[in-house]
């Protein structure tokens, strides 16, 4: 029989665009009058689609619709899904920050929230003082957290300012000592939003393996909001994938990561960019696909990938036509960091066919986490026969190319440099 410790069924959440409250006087009042006739609430039938892309007819928008998902004693559930999909907005209900609009949610324990920096502890007090005043909130006894404060001290690395208030900590100190708080006061479930990308890779490190022990050895429930897919393999044991404000995939971890990856974006019309060249052979479409053949727009770093150009060929005769198409990637700074062509494998295209497809295998993507563009050419010797830029667009996520689970981000490097240290004697 399964241990059933949190139970979502049917959450919605709406909110009103530009507004505090609930709406205007008027719009409570027809609240009230469909209450006390015992009618349902005429707001609840109106509203848009979370979408931010997309502008709304209504003034009422919904974050969250008809959530409903169980979670097992013991379970680490990965919550993932783009900006503006509500995943901190879900969590913000399970941890009674805000209340549903609709829905209830039951709870087998005590919930520990880490949701955003500056949330839970109180500026003027001190470190110290702080794990007092939230072990009280979660029911504990003074003795219970005496016994705990050493351990959380320890494990936030803030000995040094354990005493002074923290409003004068640093973000990272701020992160390290709430999630400290939240991990080593035993709460039976701990919710964990994105906020750990505050901390350097060595306390994410650090409490990716606590989060791993307390629910492993301490039979204790995590939900972790994260972007950064190499901790959600490394952590989870299931994952669910939001998008729109719904929740539109439940399962195995794996799973979720490549629902998630291989979401489509608005695809690029290569019609409509300035184009190049003679025209004789002609790039139709543009794809990237990973090692199953799936379209995939947002790929994580160190991922078997294939760009594909489809392509038409007008040409009568193209025994010794020697073609070597291009493609080239520009980062979000509109800096090209690489342009790769087929001449530089040996490699010259004769006899095309009619219609076919020029494929540049890609082993281990060796990008950091960013927004990318794919421009091509097509050319030989004598002739340029088509060439664009910006004709397909894709994001890198955060992904284990090294196997350590610390991949530096785009801001510190252009591209991930697969190498080796050791130590070495040199004669």
């Amino acid at each position: 029989m399964k241990d059933i410790i949190l139970k979502a069924e049917n959450i919605s959440k709406q909110y009103r665009l530009g507004q505090v409250g609930t709406g205007t006087l008027s719009h409570d009042l027809n609240r009230w009058w469909h209450q006390i006739r015992g009618k349902e609430n005429p707001y609840l039938k109106i509203g848009d689609t979370n979408d931010r892309s997309t502008k709304g007819t209504s003034d009422y928008v919904w974050a969250l619709q008809d959530i409903n998902f169980e979670v097992e004693r013991g379970e680490v559930l990965g919550i993932i899904g783009k900006n503006g999909a509500g995943k901190s907005t879900l969590l913000k209900i399970l941890s009674r920050v805000t209340a549903p609009t609709t829905g209830s949610i039951k709870f087998g324990g005590r919930v520990a929230s880490l949701l955003e920096v500056g949330t839970g502890f109180n500026g003027e007090m001190t470190g110290r003082e702080n794990i007092y005043l939230n072990g009280a909130i979660l029911g504990m006894t003074k003795k219970e957290i005496s016994s705990k404060i050493d351990e959380i001290i320890g494990f936030s690395g803030c000995e040094r300012y354990i005493d002074t208030p923290v409003k004068r900590y640093s973000s990272g100190m701020y992160v390290r000592l709430a999630f400290a708080v939240a991990a080593f006061l035993e709460p039976e479930i701990l919710i964990i939003d994105e906020v750990l990308a505050v901390g350097d890779a060595e306390f994410q490190k650090k409490a990716i393996g606590k989060m791993q022990d307390i629910s492993k050895t301490g039979g204790r429930t995590v939900l972790f909001v994260s972007h950064n897919m190499a901790a959600i393999k490394q952590l989870c044991t299931r994952g669910i994938v939001m998008e729109h404000g719904k929740i539109v995939f439940d399962g195995n971890t794996d799973d979720a990561i490549e629902n998630y990856l291989n979401a489509n974006n608005s695809i690029i019309d290569i019609n409509q960019k300035k184009r190049i060249g003679n025209g004789l052979v002609k790039i139709e479409k543009v794809e990237i696909v990973d090692s199953k053949g799936n379209l995939v727009q947002n790929i994580y770093s160190g991922q078997d990938i294939k760009v594909l150009l489809h392509y038409t060929c007008l040409l009568k005769d193209s025994e010794k036509l020697n073609m070597h198409p291009s493609i080239a990637f520009t980062n979000a700074m509109g800096v090209q960091i690489m342009n790769h062509h087929s001449r530089l494998n040996g490699l010259l295209y004769n006899n095309l066919s009619e219609k076919g497809v020029f494929c540049m295998c890609i082993d281990r993507l060796p990008l950091p986490a960013s927004n990318y563009t794919v421009s091509y050419s097509l050319m030989s010797y004598d002739d340029y026969y088509d060439g664009a830029d910006e004709v397909f667009a894709f994001e890198v996520v955060e992904g284990n190319f090294y196997g350590s689970g610390e991949v530096p981000p785009a801001s510190h490097t252009l591209f991930l440099l697969d190498a080796k240290w050791n130590e070495s004697t040199i004669n």
